[in-house]
């Protein structure tokens, strides 16, 4: 089931692009970000109570929170990367930059996770460079 859920990821990803580079014609890129962000959240915060997902808060440990709350940094901070970028490039350039994330992430799922590093990744992260490096180019 996880293998449906990250196609769903990778086509919505892909909706988000195209549908965020002809949205932010005229628009100041923080200002996008922001609107993303309040829609986001309301479509979360919508689904937590759909589910009834929210007794579950006063179970969160303090690490869960803090690990949380960065990633929360985290995604903030790419995702007004990725608005002003979209605005002064291609999206066609400018996604499969974006799309390096894999290769980092696979670098700091080995160092941090200790997840295992097999050839078979280090040849899908060189592909997937090469392939980054081709198409922007």
């Amino acid at each position: 089931m996880w293998f449906v859920f990250a196609l769903c990821s990778a086509l919505f990803a892909a909706l988000t692009s195209i549908l965020a580079k002809v949205g932010i014609e005229g628009v100041n890129s923080t200002l996008a970000t922001a609107i993303r962000t309040v829609v986001v959240l309301a479509m979360s915060w919508g689904m937590v109570f759909l589910t009834r997902a929210q007794g579950g808060m006063g179970e969160i440990s303090r690490r869960s929170w803090l690990f949380l709350i960065l990633s929360g940094l985290a995604t903030g901070a790419s995702w007004m990367c990725y608005y002003r970028a979209l605005q002064l490039g291609r999206a066609s350039q400018v996604v499969p930059i974006d799309k390096l994330s894999v290769v980092i992430t696979l670098v700091l799922a080995f160092v941090f996770l200790h997840e295992p590093f097999t050839a078979k990744s280090m040849v899908g992260c060189a592909l997937i460079a090469a392939g980054t490096l081709f198409m922007v180019l």
